[in-house]
């Protein structure tokens, strides 16, 4: 993804926009964090085997395109996260049936990023996660590329009806 996408936040959604520069051209300044904003606030398609979070629903989301986008486009991945499973999950600690909020949060971000390092975007990818405040879960997400370190993210995940709620480049 060579493109800048900003985020225009409200109460429920994050829409995202494409940046374009003085001269009109589409703004590459930040691709790299654009495309990691697309893969944690795209919605991945849930296995069949994964506890949906609105009982009785059988949308297991995802996106139409991503059924043959490796085989029609060498290099391209799914994309996405299944962040969206936790939307209506409660902070829980690891002795609970499904496992600890946080361990979940971390799971979720490394599969949805770990495309980043078997395409050699970059070489690893660090995650950190924890809990303040009692309904507020951060993510921290370093990529590095060897020695270099190539991005910086907090990703705050409000968990109330609204949803996720922000990312920042740190």
């Amino acid at each position: 993804m060579d493109l800048r996408l900003t985020p225009i936040s409200s109460p429920v959604t994050i829409t995202l926009d494409l940046l374009l520069t003085p001269l009109g051209q589409l703004d590459e300044s930040v691709a790299l964090e654009s495309a990691v904003l697309v893969a944690l606030c795209s919605d991945a398609e849930a296995s069949p085997s994964d506890t949906l979070p609105t009982p009785m629903s059988t949308d297991r989301r995802g996106w139409w395109a991503d059924a043959n986008v490796s085989s029609i486009w060498p290099g391209a991945w799914p994309i996405g996260s299944k962040l969206w499973l936790l939307e209506r999950a409660k902070i829980v600690d690891s002795q609970a049936r499904e496992g600890a909020t946080l361990a979940r949060v971390q799971t979720y971000i490394a599969q949805a990023l770990q495309p980043f390092i078997d395409l050699g975007i970059c070489s690893n990818i660090t995650i950190d996660c924890w809990q303040e405040h009692g309904s507020r879960i951060y993510a921290n997400i370093v990529m590095s590329r060897g020695p270099k370190q190539l991005l910086n993210l907090q990703f705050a995940a409000l968990w109330t009806e609204l949803g996720f709620a922000s990312i920042q480049r740190i």
